[in-house]
Protein backbone atom coordinates (compact mmCIF):
# COMPACT_ATOMS: atom_id res chain seq x y z
CA UNK A 1 0.00 0.00 0.00
CA UNK A 2 0.96 3.14 -0.56
CA UNK A 3 1.35 6.31 1.85
CA UNK A 4 -1.71 7.61 0.32
CA UNK A 5 -3.76 4.42 0.65
CA UNK A 6 -2.60 3.85 4.14
CA UNK A 7 -3.63 7.80 5.06
CA UNK A 8 -7.15 7.02 3.03
CA UNK A 9 -7.50 3.73 5.15
CA UNK A 10 -6.87 6.12 8.74
CA UNK A 11 -9.26 8.58 7.45
CA UNK A 12 -12.10 6.61 6.48
CA UNK A 13 -11.46 4.44 10.21
CA UNK A 14 -12.28 8.08 11.52
CA UNK A 15 -15.64 8.89 9.86
CA UNK A 16 -18.69 9.89 10.46
CA UNK A 17 -17.16 12.73 11.77
CA UNK A 18 -18.54 15.80 14.84
CA UNK A 19 -21.45 17.55 13.19
CA UNK A 20 -19.92 20.89 13.70
CA UNK A 21 -16.35 19.79 12.74
CA UNK A 22 -17.55 18.59 9.05
CA UNK A 23 -19.31 21.22 8.69
CA UNK A 24 -16.52 23.41 9.49
CA UNK A 25 -14.23 21.51 7.66
CA UNK A 26 -16.72 21.91 4.47
CA UNK A 27 -17.29 25.40 4.94
CA UNK A 28 -13.37 25.81 5.02
CA UNK A 29 -12.71 24.18 1.99
CA UNK A 30 -15.65 26.33 0.28
CA UNK A 31 -13.74 29.01 0.99
CA UNK A 32 -9.81 28.14 -0.27
CA UNK A 33 -11.38 26.61 -3.09
CA UNK A 34 -13.23 29.10 -4.54
CA UNK A 35 -10.67 31.77 -3.82
CA UNK A 36 -7.74 29.81 -5.12
CA UNK A 37 -9.19 28.52 -7.96
CA UNK A 38 -10.31 31.89 -9.17
CA UNK A 39 -7.45 33.53 -8.25
CA UNK A 40 -5.40 31.24 -10.66
CA UNK A 41 -7.03 33.17 -13.06
CA UNK A 42 -6.37 36.44 -12.17
CA UNK A 43 -9.93 36.94 -9.75
CA UNK A 44 -8.85 40.24 -7.50
CA UNK A 45 -11.13 39.29 -4.52
CA UNK A 46 -8.84 38.98 -1.54
CA UNK A 47 -9.22 36.41 1.24
CA UNK A 48 -11.47 38.61 3.45
CA UNK A 49 -13.89 39.58 0.73
CA UNK A 50 -14.11 35.95 -0.66
CA UNK A 51 -14.96 34.67 2.63
CA UNK A 52 -17.50 37.57 3.53
CA UNK A 53 -19.38 37.29 0.09
CA UNK A 54 -19.33 33.23 0.27
CA UNK A 55 -20.43 32.92 3.90
CA UNK A 56 -22.48 36.86 4.13
CA UNK A 57 -23.09 37.88 0.71
CA UNK A 58 -20.84 41.15 1.51
CA UNK A 59 -19.07 42.70 -1.13
CA UNK A 60 -16.88 45.21 0.54
CA UNK A 61 -14.09 47.25 -1.35
CA UNK A 62 -14.08 48.33 -4.92
CA UNK A 63 -13.51 45.08 -6.80
CA UNK A 64 -15.18 44.34 -10.05
CA UNK A 65 -18.67 43.78 -9.86
CA UNK A 66 -17.26 40.77 -12.43
CA UNK A 67 -14.93 39.52 -10.11
CA UNK A 68 -18.11 38.90 -7.56
CA UNK A 69 -20.14 37.57 -9.67
CA UNK A 70 -17.22 35.15 -10.98
CA UNK A 71 -16.68 33.98 -7.57
CA UNK A 72 -20.32 33.35 -6.37
CA UNK A 73 -20.54 31.33 -9.65
CA UNK A 74 -17.73 29.47 -9.35
CA UNK A 75 -19.26 28.23 -5.92
CA UNK A 76 -22.37 27.41 -7.07
CA UNK A 77 -20.53 25.53 -10.12
CA UNK A 78 -18.63 23.83 -6.83
CA UNK A 79 -22.11 22.45 -5.33
CA UNK A 80 -23.14 21.10 -8.75
CA UNK A 81 -19.79 19.32 -9.42
CA UNK A 82 -20.98 17.94 -5.64
CA UNK A 83 -24.20 16.62 -6.23
CA UNK A 84 -22.92 15.14 -9.04
CA UNK A 85 -20.34 13.38 -7.59
CA UNK A 86 -22.42 11.70 -4.92
CA UNK A 87 -24.81 10.63 -7.45
CA UNK A 88 -22.86 7.08 -8.37
CA UNK A 89 -26.02 5.89 -10.97
CA UNK A 90 -24.72 8.86 -13.05
CA UNK A 91 -21.68 8.92 -15.20
CA UNK A 92 -19.76 11.84 -16.37
CA UNK A 93 -20.85 13.07 -19.60
CA UNK A 94 -19.96 15.64 -21.84
CA UNK A 95 -23.40 17.30 -21.13
CA UNK A 96 -22.13 18.00 -17.73
CA UNK A 97 -19.46 19.26 -17.67
CA UNK A 98 -20.58 21.98 -20.43
CA UNK A 99 -23.25 22.58 -17.74
CA UNK A 100 -20.57 23.42 -15.27
CA UNK A 101 -18.78 26.04 -17.92
CA UNK A 102 -22.36 27.62 -18.56
CA UNK A 103 -22.71 27.81 -14.56
CA UNK A 104 -19.46 29.17 -13.38
CA UNK A 105 -19.18 32.06 -16.70
CA UNK A 106 -23.04 32.51 -16.08
CA UNK A 107 -23.59 34.35 -19.33
CA UNK A 108 -22.43 35.11 -23.24
CA UNK A 109 -19.53 37.93 -22.60
CA UNK A 110 -16.84 39.66 -25.27
CA UNK A 111 -13.25 39.63 -24.72
CA UNK A 112 -10.58 41.51 -26.58
CA UNK A 113 -7.93 39.61 -28.37
CA UNK A 114 -4.44 38.71 -27.20
CA UNK A 115 -3.21 41.47 -29.47
CA UNK A 116 -5.91 44.32 -28.23
CA UNK A 117 -6.96 44.69 -31.90
CA UNK A 118 -10.56 43.06 -31.76
CA UNK A 119 -13.24 41.79 -29.28
CA UNK A 120 -14.92 38.68 -29.63
CA UNK A 121 -17.92 36.90 -28.06
CA UNK A 122 -17.80 34.21 -25.64
CA UNK A 123 -20.45 31.38 -25.42
CA UNK A 124 -20.16 29.75 -22.19
CA UNK A 125 -21.46 26.08 -22.56
CA UNK A 126 -20.20 25.39 -25.71
CA UNK A 127 -17.58 23.94 -27.72
CA UNK A 128 -14.90 26.57 -28.61
CA UNK A 129 -15.76 27.76 -32.41
CA UNK A 130 -12.12 29.57 -32.53
CA UNK A 131 -8.39 28.46 -31.64
CA UNK A 132 -7.11 29.02 -28.84
CA UNK A 133 -3.45 28.68 -27.23
CA UNK A 134 -0.80 29.99 -24.63
CA UNK A 135 2.61 31.74 -24.57
CA UNK A 136 5.33 29.34 -22.78
CA UNK A 137 7.35 30.62 -20.85
CA UNK A 138 10.04 30.60 -23.60
CA UNK A 139 8.28 32.70 -25.77
CA UNK A 140 6.55 29.97 -27.52
CA UNK A 141 2.71 29.74 -29.25
CA UNK A 142 1.79 26.57 -27.57
CA UNK A 143 -1.54 25.09 -29.65
CA UNK A 144 -4.61 23.43 -27.82
CA UNK A 145 -7.18 21.22 -29.96
CA UNK A 146 -8.91 22.80 -32.89
CA UNK A 147 -12.69 23.43 -32.89
CA UNK A 148 -12.99 20.57 -35.50
CA UNK A 149 -11.10 18.67 -33.13
CA UNK A 150 -12.51 19.14 -29.80
CA UNK A 151 -16.03 17.25 -29.87
CA UNK A 152 -14.00 13.47 -31.14
CA UNK A 153 -11.38 14.32 -28.66
CA UNK A 154 -13.90 15.08 -25.40
CA UNK A 155 -15.73 12.24 -26.73
CA UNK A 156 -12.71 10.14 -26.21
CA UNK A 157 -11.80 11.78 -22.82
CA UNK A 158 -15.25 10.79 -20.92
CA UNK A 159 -15.35 6.85 -23.00
CA UNK A 160 -11.49 6.81 -21.66
CA UNK A 161 -12.89 7.70 -18.25
CA UNK A 162 -15.50 5.70 -17.56
CA UNK A 163 -13.46 2.82 -19.29
CA UNK A 164 -11.03 3.67 -16.26
CA UNK A 165 -13.04 4.12 -13.33
CA UNK A 166 -15.09 0.86 -14.15
CA UNK A 167 -11.88 -1.44 -14.51
CA UNK A 168 -10.64 0.20 -11.50
CA UNK A 169 -6.78 0.10 -12.87
CA UNK A 170 -5.72 3.42 -11.61
CA UNK A 171 -4.86 4.83 -8.29
CA UNK A 172 -7.58 7.61 -7.83
CA UNK A 173 -4.90 10.07 -7.64
CA UNK A 174 -2.86 9.11 -11.36
CA UNK A 175 -6.77 9.39 -12.79
CA UNK A 176 -7.52 12.52 -11.72
CA UNK A 177 -4.58 13.57 -12.32
CA UNK A 178 -4.10 12.30 -15.85
CA UNK A 179 -8.19 13.15 -16.65
CA UNK A 180 -6.62 16.80 -15.77
CA UNK A 181 -3.84 16.80 -18.01
CA UNK A 182 -5.88 15.11 -21.05
CA UNK A 183 -8.94 17.56 -20.50
CA UNK A 184 -6.05 20.68 -21.07
CA UNK A 185 -4.54 19.64 -23.96
CA UNK A 186 -7.90 19.68 -25.81
CA UNK A 187 -9.07 23.34 -23.94
CA UNK A 188 -12.47 22.31 -24.96
CA UNK A 189 -14.18 25.69 -24.01
CA UNK A 190 -12.87 29.59 -24.90
CA UNK A 191 -12.90 30.49 -21.03
CA UNK A 192 -13.21 28.44 -17.99
CA UNK A 193 -10.66 25.47 -18.91
CA UNK A 194 -8.47 25.92 -15.53
CA UNK A 195 -11.35 26.43 -13.70
CA UNK A 196 -13.37 23.58 -15.02
CA UNK A 197 -10.05 21.37 -14.78
CA UNK A 198 -9.39 21.67 -11.26
CA UNK A 199 -13.33 21.21 -10.29
CA UNK A 200 -13.52 18.11 -12.16
CA UNK A 201 -10.13 17.04 -9.97
CA UNK A 202 -12.22 16.75 -7.57
CA UNK A 203 -15.57 15.53 -9.13
CA UNK A 204 -13.54 12.14 -9.02
CA UNK A 205 -11.75 12.28 -5.52
CA UNK A 206 -15.34 12.91 -4.30
CA UNK A 207 -16.97 10.08 -6.40
CA UNK A 208 -14.73 7.77 -4.84
CA UNK A 209 -14.67 9.04 -1.29
CA UNK A 210 -11.31 10.95 -1.59
CA UNK A 211 -10.77 14.39 0.52
CA UNK A 212 -11.54 17.39 -2.09
CA UNK A 213 -8.23 19.38 -2.64
CA UNK A 214 -6.86 22.98 -3.19
CA UNK A 215 -4.58 23.70 -5.68
CA UNK A 216 -2.75 27.07 -4.08
CA UNK A 217 -2.60 30.53 -6.26
CA UNK A 218 0.64 31.09 -4.10
CA UNK A 219 2.13 27.62 -6.21
CA UNK A 220 0.92 29.14 -9.13
CA UNK A 221 4.47 28.92 -10.80
CA UNK A 222 4.97 25.66 -10.20
CA UNK A 223 1.82 24.18 -11.07
CA UNK A 224 1.85 25.51 -14.64
CA UNK A 225 5.96 24.58 -14.76
CA UNK A 226 4.32 20.87 -13.90
CA UNK A 227 1.96 20.86 -17.08
CA UNK A 228 4.77 22.42 -18.56
CA UNK A 229 6.83 19.57 -18.30
CA UNK A 230 4.33 17.07 -19.27
CA UNK A 231 3.57 18.96 -22.19
CA UNK A 232 7.28 18.72 -23.16
CA UNK A 233 6.96 14.81 -22.48
CA UNK A 234 3.60 14.47 -24.85
CA UNK A 235 5.08 17.23 -27.69
CA UNK A 236 3.05 19.72 -29.01
CA UNK A 237 0.34 17.53 -31.01
CA UNK A 238 -2.89 18.39 -29.25
CA UNK A 239 -4.24 14.53 -30.03
CA UNK A 240 -1.03 13.26 -28.35
CA UNK A 241 -1.67 15.35 -25.38
CA UNK A 242 -5.37 14.27 -25.54
CA UNK A 243 -4.37 10.64 -25.00
CA UNK A 244 -1.44 11.29 -22.98
CA UNK A 245 -0.23 7.87 -20.88
CA UNK A 246 0.59 8.26 -16.77
CA UNK A 247 4.48 7.93 -17.72
CA UNK A 248 3.71 11.42 -19.75
CA UNK A 249 1.79 12.85 -16.94
CA UNK A 250 3.53 11.75 -14.64
CA UNK A 251 5.08 15.30 -13.11
CA UNK A 252 1.49 15.79 -12.64
CA UNK A 253 0.57 12.78 -10.78
CA UNK A 254 2.95 13.19 -8.46
CA UNK A 255 2.13 16.99 -7.87
CA UNK A 256 -1.53 15.92 -7.11
CA UNK A 257 -0.36 13.40 -5.16
CA UNK A 258 1.45 14.99 -3.19
CA UNK A 259 -1.21 17.87 -2.28
CA UNK A 260 -3.71 15.10 -1.84
CA UNK A 261 -1.14 13.12 1.20
CA UNK A 262 -0.47 16.56 2.78
CA UNK A 263 -4.53 17.21 2.66
CA UNK A 264 -5.02 14.09 4.43
CA UNK A 265 -2.20 14.03 6.52
CA UNK A 266 -3.31 17.54 7.99
CA UNK A 267 -7.21 16.23 8.55
CA UNK A 268 -6.15 13.63 10.62
CA UNK A 269 -4.20 15.58 12.96
CA UNK A 270 -7.30 18.35 12.71
CA UNK A 271 -9.82 15.33 13.70
CA UNK A 272 -7.62 13.93 16.48
CA UNK A 273 -6.81 17.33 17.93
CA UNK A 274 -3.64 17.68 16.93
CA UNK A 275 -4.00 20.89 14.86
CA UNK A 276 -6.48 23.63 15.82
CA UNK A 277 -7.35 24.82 11.76
CA UNK A 278 -6.10 23.62 8.49
CA UNK A 279 -6.53 26.41 5.97
CA UNK A 280 -5.68 26.04 1.98
CA UNK A 281 -4.94 29.31 1.07
CA UNK A 282 -1.85 31.72 0.99
CA UNK A 283 -3.28 34.30 3.80
CA UNK A 284 -2.53 38.05 4.60
CA UNK A 285 0.13 38.96 7.36
CA UNK A 286 0.78 42.41 8.21
CA UNK A 287 3.30 43.66 11.07
CA UNK A 288 4.88 39.99 11.54
CA UNK A 289 1.52 38.86 12.68
CA UNK A 290 -0.01 35.25 11.69
CA UNK A 291 -3.47 35.15 10.64
CA UNK A 292 -5.68 33.26 12.79
CA UNK A 293 -9.20 32.07 11.89
CA UNK A 294 -11.10 32.53 14.69
CA UNK A 295 -14.40 30.51 14.69
CA UNK A 296 -17.65 31.83 15.30
CA UNK A 297 -16.13 35.25 14.57
CA UNK A 298 -17.61 35.93 11.12
CA UNK A 299 -20.88 37.26 11.34
CA UNK A 300 -19.39 40.01 13.72
CA UNK A 301 -16.96 40.94 11.17
CA UNK A 302 -19.40 41.23 8.43
CA UNK A 303 -21.37 43.12 11.38
CA UNK A 304 -18.10 46.03 12.31
CA UNK A 305 -17.67 46.25 8.47
CA UNK A 306 -21.64 47.21 7.51
CA UNK A 307 -21.22 49.77 10.21
CA UNK A 308 -17.72 51.54 9.27
CA UNK A 309 -19.25 51.44 5.50
CA UNK A 310 -22.26 52.96 7.25
CA UNK A 311 -20.28 55.39 8.96
CA UNK A 312 -16.33 55.75 8.34
CA UNK A 313 -16.10 57.80 11.20
CA UNK A 314 -17.58 56.16 14.07
CA UNK A 315 -15.31 55.38 16.98
CA UNK A 316 -14.64 51.69 19.01
CA UNK A 317 -16.82 53.29 21.86
CA UNK A 318 -19.99 53.67 19.19
CA UNK A 319 -18.98 50.01 17.77
CA UNK A 320 -19.27 48.65 20.91
CA UNK A 321 -22.73 50.45 21.97
CA UNK A 322 -23.82 48.94 18.57
CA UNK A 323 -22.89 45.90 18.78
CA UNK A 324 -23.62 45.31 22.44
CA UNK A 325 -20.14 43.69 23.02
CA UNK A 326 -16.94 44.85 25.41
CA UNK A 327 -14.40 47.45 23.45
CA UNK A 328 -12.20 44.84 23.91
CA UNK A 329 -14.09 42.25 21.97
CA UNK A 330 -14.14 45.22 19.35
CA UNK A 331 -10.73 45.73 19.13
CA UNK A 332 -10.27 42.09 18.19
CA UNK A 333 -12.52 42.04 15.15
CA UNK A 334 -10.86 45.45 13.98
CA UNK A 335 -7.63 43.59 14.32
CA UNK A 336 -8.81 40.67 12.61
CA UNK A 337 -10.01 42.95 9.64
CA UNK A 338 -6.73 45.14 9.68
CA UNK A 339 -4.59 41.63 9.37
CA UNK A 340 -7.24 40.76 6.58
CA UNK A 341 -6.32 43.62 4.59
CA UNK A 342 -9.80 44.90 4.41
CA UNK A 343 -9.50 48.14 6.67
CA UNK A 344 -7.13 50.73 7.52
CA UNK A 345 -7.10 53.69 9.91
CA UNK A 346 -6.87 56.97 8.11
CA UNK A 347 -5.34 59.58 11.03
CA UNK A 348 -5.66 59.43 14.78
CA UNK A 349 -7.90 57.83 17.03
CA UNK A 350 -10.30 61.19 17.58
CA UNK A 351 -10.13 62.51 14.62
CA UNK A 352 -9.46 60.43 11.66
CA UNK A 353 -11.20 57.91 9.90
CA UNK A 354 -12.06 53.78 8.64
CA UNK A 355 -10.87 53.15 5.17
CA UNK A 356 -12.32 50.13 3.56
CA UNK A 357 -9.90 48.61 1.04
CA UNK A 358 -9.93 46.13 -1.58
Amino acid sequence: MTKIDLLLKEWQSLQPLDEKLERNINQQFMIDFNYNSNHLEGNTLTYGQTKLLLLFGDTIGNASIQDYEEMKAHNVGLELMKVEAKDKNRKLSEHFIRELNQTILVRDFYKTSRAGDFRYKINVGVYKTRPNSVITPTGEIFDYASPEETPALMSDLIDWYRDEEERERLKIEELAALFHYRYIRIHPFEDGNGRIARLLVNYILLRHNYPMLVIRTDDRNNYLKILHQCDQLTGKVPYDGAHATLQQAKPLINYISAILENKLTALIQLVKGEISEFVEAKEKEESGQKKVVRKGGQKRWSEVLALIKENPKITRKELSERLGINPSAVQKHIQKLKIDGLIERIGSDKTGYWKIKN
